[in-house]
């Protein structure tokens, strides 16, 4: 591999950058993606990425988690690809056998999923679960998970990581301002809406005592400050309450779902919630969402009655180039009694080990939180345990300068403390000790 040097040229892609400011509002297509440096990435395969100057990277980042088999996998692509030479069309009228086949293997996968609905997008799928929930239960009210993300859309577009100064210090059963993370949100919205920390059980419960909750949405695992897991006890504490109080409890697993396990992040935790909604993994990089759970719950979607019924709606839902992917990873997945996961977990563990010890050796103050192939060093003495534990103790300083010097030695992590690194199964041992010896170097740099 040939790593770029630290001082890295990078004319191609500013030049880019600058036609983009040209024509698109706000220069990237998804404001998420707009960071230091400004790399503009021309080609991808397997564990490796290139940028438009041709500087090589390994990659960690993998777009925000999707591509858990690796860049432009040669298996998937083939699916699609038949797919395309089968005489797709969408008809605009009735199912087709990629849509089905898909759904049966989603639920077949996942034991909590007796329904399912197929979207272009993770934050569709979110707006459903909500839609939906709001639908059955009669009530409003939606409870939200500090740190966590949820989509874009008003009910849930609200800060990730807040200032500490913005929303106070932690607190013992209350709840945190809902601060919009966007303009043009009506300010009725947040009326409904409901922030608490993760793992804090007692929280929960006083908002679900105080308002009529149709819906708590959480990622079982905060996986966009890291890798925050649930305490013992925690999720299987949020499906007593819910039912307690009668609300859905919907399981956010964009990120968990598929790169955590086949089952997603509740077969895990051996919890099943009442919605689920996925993406990302699901199809290895291709746009697709899927939002499923309870019979009761997701026949909304078709009830007798149409006061009751909840719209689902899209000319590109369930795409046969989209679906054709799902089921090809899905099948993949599957393979030799989930060869995919322990290759993994092999190499998560490899790495988990490789940047402790690298960390020690150099005295910083460290925990590496890893759930299979997602992972995140956080500069601190312990693994967090939520979004206040992450913004009061994590050396976010620190966290910044090491990535981007990881970077400008071709190891690609996305440039802001605390996102999350994500193992492909195309990386290999050798990969994952070139990026230890590259971490090595960093650190007597830094």
């Amino acid at each position: 591999m040939s790593a770029p040097a630290p001082t890295t040229v990078r004319t191609r892609s500013q030049a880019i950058a600058l036609a983009a400011n040209a024509c698109i509002a706000g220069g990237v297509v998804s404001l998420n993606r707009k960071v230091e440096p400004g790399i503009s990435f021309v080609r991808a395969q397997g564990s490796r990425l290139w940028d438009a100057d041709g500087n090589e990277y390994l990659d960690y980042h993998s777009a925000f988690a999707p591509h858990l088999l690796g860049h432009n996998d040669p298996e998937i692509n083939a699916a699609v690809q038949a797919a395309m030479t089968a005489g797709w069309s969408l008809m605009g009228s009735g199912t087709t056998t990629w849509e089905v086949e898909l759904a049966q293997a989603v639920c077949a996968a996942v034991s909590s999923l007796e329904l399912v609905q197929i979207t272009n997008t993770g934050s569709e799928a979110t707006a459903h679960a909500i839609r939906l929930s709001r639908a059955f239960t009669g009530r409003e009210h939606v409870v939200l998970t500090l740190g966590g993300y949820n989509g874009w859309h008003n009910d849930v577009a609200r800060a990730v990581a807040p200032p500490l100064s913005a929303i106070g210090a932690r607190v013992v059963a209350g709840e945190y301002p809902f601060l919009p993370s966007s303009a043009g949100i009506p300010a009725g919205v947040a009326k409904l809406l409901h922030v608490v920390n993760f793992n804090d059980l007692a929280s929960m419960e006083y908002v679900l005592k105080t308002y009529p909750v149709a819906c708590v949405l959480t990622e079982p695992a905060l996986q966009n400050i890291g890798v925050v897991p649930p305490a013992p006890g925690y999720l299987q504490g949020l499906r007593e309450l819910c039912s307690s109080y009668g609300a859905v409890l919907a399981f956010d697993e964009v990120k968990t779902g598929f790169r955590s396990a086949l089952g997603g992040y509740q077969s895990i935790a051996g919890v099943r919630p009442d919605l689920s909604v996925f993406g990302k993994a699901i199809a290895n990089g291709y746009p697709l969402g899927v939002i499923g759970g309870r019979a009761d719950i997701m026949r909304q979607f078709d009830a007798a009655e149409p006061a009751k019924r909840v719209l689902v709606a899209g000319t590109y839902n369930a795409h046969p180039f989209t679906s054709a992917a799902a089921i090809a990873t899905l099948k993949r997945l599957n393979r030799e009694g989930g060869a995919v996961y322990q290759h993994l977990e092999m190499l998560g563990a490899r790495l988990e080990a490789g940047l402790s010890a690298a960390f020690a050796e150099k005295g910083v103050p460290h925990r590496v939180s890893r759930i299979g192939s997602a992972f995140c060093a956080y500069f601190m003495d312990h693994v967090p345990v939520d979004y206040h534990d992450v913004a009061m103790h994590h050396d976010a300083a620190f966290d910044g300068r090491y990535r981007r010097a990881l970077i400008e030695r071709g190891i690609y992590h996305f440039p802001l403390p605390t996102k999350q690194g994500s193992i492909s199964a195309a990386h290999t041992p050798a990969e994952i000790d070139r990026t230890i010896e590259i971490t090595r170097d960093v650190l007597k740099a830094l």
